[in-house]
């Protein structure tokens, strides 16, 4: 009775102990139910940390029930010293090994099945996303361009493709008797598949370059490499995806879209993948603002042929009230002559 007593107090515990971990998980998210993961600022950051927090809690609920199972096999199931026979054994007991069988497969397909439903909701795309913005990675920085932009109030949307420099990159046709190029009748110093645009911030050594964005919309990358394998990272998004050369010869698919940023600030983005001497100072800045400011960054900087002002980010940033440099991070210098060991002035 007493062992019995006491199995059934500890099996309350574990249970009360679990059932207050996943009623917290519901509505809290605290540093500590998030495990190490950091909470993110878009939709798609929430329903992938909420995954994490799940999948953590149900390894923990397995974990306390395999070493409450451990230790009480080990307590009330030890060979007694003053008796020479042994505890009661359980080999061949056909439904307990049928159980701890599928357990484990249904355990798998759970967290199968929701591992798919929250990746179909990050990878989601839909029609006339209300932003279109052009990434373009290089070594070692850069360029963004607002293609498409939903201007809302019934205004259409503004067409930002710079048909001019979009022409004048494309490839000349193979004249007869002339060799096509070995990647798909491409030359590899093709650089057809990049996108230009009227409205766009080009970073340098110097200068961060920030990519302007509005909250509370939805939002598509359209990503490629003018050169080698890039990665593009903005940490609060915590979504990372490779940029390449090339993308659809490399069958690469290089867009995906955000529902929405859902605060304002200024977040910091970087290159995740090794791509060379300066990989490291390959950073960016996502500054997102309210839409009415963005409307109104987007008219400062469009050209004066087409009606507006012309002015640089920096211009445009500071007329809207915002701070005209990067405040997440700041350039890095690209001396390769120059050394500095943190904290300690003259190396």
């Amino acid at each position: 009775m007493a062992q019995s007593r006491i199995l059934r107090r500890a099996g309350l515990a574990v249970s009360l102990g679990v059932t207050a971990l996943l009623l917290s998980g519901c509505s809290i998210d605290n540093k500590v139910l998030r495990f190490g993961w950091p909470s993110g600022v878009t939709p798609q950051a929430t329903r992938m940390r909420e995954l994490w927090t799940w999948s953590i809690i149900a390894a923990l609920a397995m974990g306390a029930l395999v070493w409450g199972l451990i230790f009480w096999a080990v307590i009330f199931h030890r060979k007694k010293k003053d008796s020479p026979e042994f505890p009661r054994q359980t080999a061949y007991n056909v439904p307990l090994e049928l159980a701890y069988t599928a357990v484990p497969f249904v355990i798998i397909s759970v967290l199968f099945y929701f591992t798919v439903v929250v990746q179909s909701h990050v990878l989601e795309k839909t029609d006339n996303p209300d932003v279109v913005v052009d990434v373009t990675a290089f070594q070692w920085n850069w360029k963004f361009g607002y293609r498409s932009i939903d201007l809302g109030d019934g205004a259409g949307r503004y067409d930002g493709v710079d048909q001019a420099a979009q022409a004048a990159v494309q490839p000349k046709p193979v004249e007869e008797g002339e060799l096509p190029g070995p990647l798909h009748g491409k030359y590899p110093q093709d650089l057809s598949y990049l996108r230009y645009d009227t409205i766009e911030t080009v970073g340098t050594s110097e200068e961060i370059p920030i990519l302007v964005l509005p909250t509370g919309k939805r939002i598509q990358f359209d990503l490629a490499s003018a050169d080698v394998i890039h990665a593009f990272w903005v940490p609060e998004f915590l979504f990372k995806r490779d940029v390449l050369p090339n993308p659809k010869e490399n069958h690469s698919d290089n867009v995906f879209q955000i529902s929405e940023i859902e605060r304002e600030g200024a977040f910091v983005g970087r290159c995740a993948e090794m791509c060379g001497t300066f990989h490291s100072m390959m950073n960016f800045e996502v500054r997102a603002v309210t839409p009415e400011k963005f409307a109104q960054y987007i008219e400062l900087r469009t050209p004066e042929e087409e009606g507006g002002q012309g002015l640089t980010t920096a211009e445009a940033l500071q007329a809207i009230g915002e701070s005209p440099v990067a405040t997440s991070t700041s350039p890095f210098t690209t001396d390769r002559g120059y050394q500095q060991a943190s904290g300690v002035d003259g190396i």
